[in-house]
């Protein structure tokens, strides 16, 4: 009888248990992350907040909310995709734009989740913390001063952390796999495919490894192989890249001729700019100082940041002729890129990096593989100073002493998909590779030419389609290895005004532009209405008509002028936007000489008009077009075509 009892007893205390264990678990609808609906607007796209516990061993702690995003696919009963952002401390939702209309919607819901710490996830821990980064590196200081800022500032976000109560602990690859769960379960779904790139393919191991079921295939984009190795090999996954880029410059006629010797100016920029940094202009509201000064350091992590992308290895040789020729003018637009590696939450990317990775690593042992790179003057500061900031970060909390147990992940069947680039500098191929050979069910690809998250190519994705849809057969890698050159940007005409306009015309202001359209306009009529009157009129003086031939041609020409770079600057963001900082291809070189035709015969123009005022019978309508013509030179002026 007393047996029954306590049977009855525990029994009765299960339905307890599990309400214990998920009453924290809450997925409500919300509005928009965006400011604006454009992003989503019509496109079946649904916004959500997950409520889980901060710390999922107190299920009476602290609340914390998960953002979620869910892109409804069209197709009937639709499988899933997870997508697991990199960083740590970038979000997902964040990416929306590449999902919008991305081919495996047509068959599939796409999740997108801002992880814990990260993104619109709340609470926010230090958003900001990149900013001051960027305002630290801004300046004209040696990189210990740089070091000791950033030390300062990072440490200040840790203490806020505390004091706003939130638990650092608890903001970590395992915490966001639990979280990653109960998102699944409140979705009502049994199991997902799972797309992680960079840190988030981290992240994807640790989930799959702790939830196999939950897990239908892994695409591992950019994979980190293993994390305790992650920075030690910094330097020399740099210098590999890098070293491959000077080779495919060497091996391409066009690249060699043009940028020749581009390893020896690579490192004599090192020297120029140890010695005589360059300062830039840039925009106050991103640098309040309205300076950016470029020391050695920065020219080394400007070059790591673009092998990420395989737009920016293009431009490579360019970018780095143009940091040894000092072009103030595209250094500064550069700015604004450099500014979006900074674009993490640093509050989780310490969380993470602190307790996962650079507690396994040795600042020593960074140090000594750096020395292998006599030329480069030791590692990227930029990541060394991690080092000095994860020493202090660490103290007063327990170390973690072990890394993730993965292995019961790799003696799994889960079939894995896994892509590496060529030139990527932080997740090199050989992580790729190396992850490949513990899988019992993988694939693996080196993507040519391309850098940091390759997968999002037209081909890449049908690779993952057929993968996800028959993941047990190897998938077919023919068309991502048919083009396995690197298509550098050569013969490009150097113009900053380039830069000016393209920026004007990517923010359109229509304050700023409305005189300009307005002046175009009257143009447009001037060009009709004095062509015509030119042959209706033959009664008109000579002087009269010849001024009218000058104003049409000059209008004609200004018009032809602004709609050909138009054309010239749409047409080079289509090969490569990047190309835009530096200049325009050679082949638009003509529309400078027309710019100053155009200067030339305004100039004719007016002076025409002056000399022949008492000759003009419509002489207000000749000064409004005249004018008109004076403001379209003035606004070529403004962008730098002239002066």
């Amino acid at each position: 009888m007393k047996k029954l009892v306590i049977l009855f007893l525990l029994v009765g205390m299960i339905p307890v248990y599990v309400f214990a264990q998920t009453k924290k678990i809450k997925l409500e609808s919300t509005n928009s992350f965006f400011s604006k609906n454009e992003k989503t607007d019509g496109s079946n796209v649904e916004f959500k907040y997950l409520t889980v516990s901060e710390n999922w061993n107190e299920n009476n702690g602290k609340e914390i909310k998960i953002a979620v995003t869910i892109l409804k696919s069209k197709a009937n009963n639709a499988k899933t995709i997870l997508y697991l952002e990199g960083g740590p401390g970038a979000g997902g939702i964040a990416s929306i734009d590449t999902w919008l209309n991305n081919p495996l919607r047509n068959t599939y819901n796409i999740v997108l989740v801002d992880a814990r710490g990260t993104g619109n996830s709340l609470p926010k821990l230090c958003p900001d913390l990149g900013n001051k980064f960027l305002e630290i590196l801004a300046k004209n200081q040696s990189s210990m001063a740089d070091e000791q800022q950033k030390v300062t500032e990072a440490i200040n976000c840790k203490e806020s952390l505390i004091q706003r109560g939130i638990d650092i602990s608890q903001y970590n690859s395992t915490s966001i796999a639990r979280d990653l769960n109960a998102l699944k379960t409140a979705l009502h779904l049994k199991s997902w495919n799972v797309y992680g790139t960079s840190y988030g393919t981290y992240v994807a191991q640790v989930y799959a490894n702790n939830y196999p079921q939950d897990i239908q295939s892994l695409i591992l984009d950019s994979s980190i192989s293993d994390i305790a190795q992650y920075y030690d090999q910094n330097t020399a996954n740099y210098m590999t890249s890098l070293d491959k880029v000077f080779d495919a410059c060497k091996n391409d006629p066009n690249c060699n001729q043009q940028y020749p010797d581009l390893e020896k100016v690579f490192y004599s920029t090192i020297e120029k700019l140890s010695k005589n940094p360059i300062t830039v202009n840039v925009d106050k509201k991103m640098i309040p100082s309205g300076k950016f000064t470029y020391n050695a350091e920065d020219f080394k992590i400007s070059i790591q940041q673009a092998l990420y992308s395989k737009k920016l290895i293009q431009v490579l040789p360019l970018l780095i002729t143009e940091f040894n020729h000092g072009n103030k003018k595209a250094l500064s637009s550069l700015v604004t890129a450099f500014s979006g590696a900074l674009g993490l939450d640093y509050g989780m990317y310490y969380c993470v990096s602190c307790n996962e990775a650079l507690n396994f690593n040795s600042l020593d042992e960074f140090d000594k593989k750096s020395l292998n790179y006599k030329n480069l003057k030791g590692g990227l500061s930029f990541y060394r100073s991690d080092f000095k900031v994860c020493e202090k970060w660490n103290l007063g909390m327990t170390p973690n002493k072990s890394e993730n147990d993965l292995s019961k992940l790799y003696a799994s069947n889960i079939p894995v998909l896994i892509f590496s680039g060529e030139f990527d500098p932080i997740t090199p191929a050989k992580n790729g590779l190396t992850l490949s050979e513990k899988f019992k069910n993988s694939s693996f690809l080196t993507i040519p030419a391309a850098g940091h998250v390759p997968g999002f190519t037209m081909s890449a994705m049908k690779i993952i389609n057929d993968f996800m849809a028959n993941p047990n057969q190897k998938p077919n890698f023919k068309d991502v290895l048919s083009d396995t050159k690197v298509h550098f940007v050569t013969g490009v005409k150097s113009s900053t005004a380039i830069s000016n306009m393209s920026n004007s015309l990517n923010d359109f202001n229509l304050l700023f532009f409305t005189p300009f359209l307005i002046a175009i306009t009257i143009l447009l009529i001037a060009v009709f209405n004095f062509g015509f009157s030119f042959f209706k009129n033959k009664k008109e003086v000579v002087n009269a008509k010849l001024l009218k031939v000058l104003i049409v041609v000059t209008s004609i020409l200004g018009i032809f002028i602004f709609i050909a770079f138009l054309f010239a600057i749409n047409s080079t963001a289509q090969q490569n936007y990047y190309i835009l900082a530096f200049g325009i291809p050679d082949k638009f070189n003509y529309l400078f000489t027309a710019l100053w035709i155009f200067i030339g015969l305004t100039a004719i123009s007016l002076l025409y008009f002056v000399t022949n005022f008492k000759n003009i019978s419509n002489g207000s309508t000749t000064i409004t077009i005249l004018f008109s013509i004076l403001l379209v030179g003035v606004y070529f002026n403004y962008w730098g075509f002239l002066f």
